[in-house]
């Protein structure tokens, strides 16, 4: 086990690529210390603990339709969630790709899952190493869409997607004492994030009123995230942090096209393979 910190971006349909870079270190037997994750970045960190290769895209790009998680428009309005949120942190983990549990809670590597307190407003950085319903609660939450998806209770406080409050961990990252980290996005080079519309922005504010400062960070989230990607490429061309992304054009981030999915992941992969011998420089230098 490397002494380091693994950081992984979410971006929904877009963290194929990420899975297909973890499993690549799979392969590779390569597995840092301490992991943590944002939303789908989250999805494959806790695959990575358990060490469950290929599981994070089974769960991600569905083989057939009785596995397809985006609900229709009927269903939508029904369960107030365009995710089959059961499907993929219920019935998943328990049914179709059993999660490893026993793995995951005895590994020696560490792992947190980023979710944002709707209360606060803040990231709550989350771990749990014995209930498995608190684990899973803790992924979906960190999974859980503004306007898509419904707020998820934890120990009676609502949570949502971990990427309102603090979509690149970098800080966090480095709060462990660890001199080498990784770091692996979901965004092509040179991607920053643009304001909110007025009137998105009007509808967040409706929608989530009894949270103000979830409001609010849901409106800081462009700035929060512009800075931190600067900050990300300062460092990495600095040789202070080791950054993968991807280099071919984007998936859309509710992306649908099983091919369009699977060429993303392979891309994930392969892009980690070619970049295999710098970061092991770089993790020896």
């Amino acid at each position: 086990m490397e002494k380091g910190t693994l950081i992984l971006e979410g971006g929904a349909s877009r963290g194929v690529f990420t899975a297909g870079a973890i499993d690549y270190l799979m392969d590779k037997e390569l597995f840092f210390s301490h992991v943590v994750g944002v939303s789908a970045g989250a999805c494959c960190g806790v695959d990575y603990l358990s060490k469950q290769r290929g599981r994070t895209k089974k769960c991600m790009i569905p083989m057939n339709k009785s596995l397809n998680y985006f609900h229709s428009i009927p269903q939508l309005f029904r369960k107030r969630s365009l995710i089959d949120m059961e499907l993929i942190f219920e019935v998943m983990p328990r049914e179709i790709y059993p999660f490893d549990f026993k793995t995951f809670f005895n590994s020696e590597m560490s792992c947190e899952i980023v979710t944002t307190n709707c209360i606060t407003g803040k990231a709550d950085y989350m771990t749990e190493r014995e209930d498995e319903e608190r684990l899973l609660k803790m992924i979906r939450a960190s999974c859980s869409l503004p306007l898509i998806s419904p707020i998820v209770k934890i120990d009676g406080i609502p949570y949502m997607d971990g990427g309102m409050a603090d979509s690149i961990p970098l800080e966090r990252g480095f709060s462990y004492g660890n001199e080498k980290i990784v770091v692996v996005l979901t965004k092509d080079k040179g991607y920053y994030k643009k304001p909110i519309p007025k009137r998105l922005a009007q509808i967040y504010h409706r929608k989530y009123r009894s949270y103000p400062n979830f409001v609010q960070a849901i409106m800081n989230r462009e700035r929060v995230y512009n800075e931190t990607m600067r900050r990300v490429e300062e460092l990495g061309e600095e040789g202070k942090i080791f950054v993968i992304r991807p280099q071919v054009k984007l998936i859309a981030q509710m992306e649908r096209n099983k091919e369009q999915m699977q060429k993303f992941y392979e891309h994930g992969y392969r892009l980690m393979e070619e970049e295999f011998e710098g970061l092991m420089e770089y993790l020896k230098g």
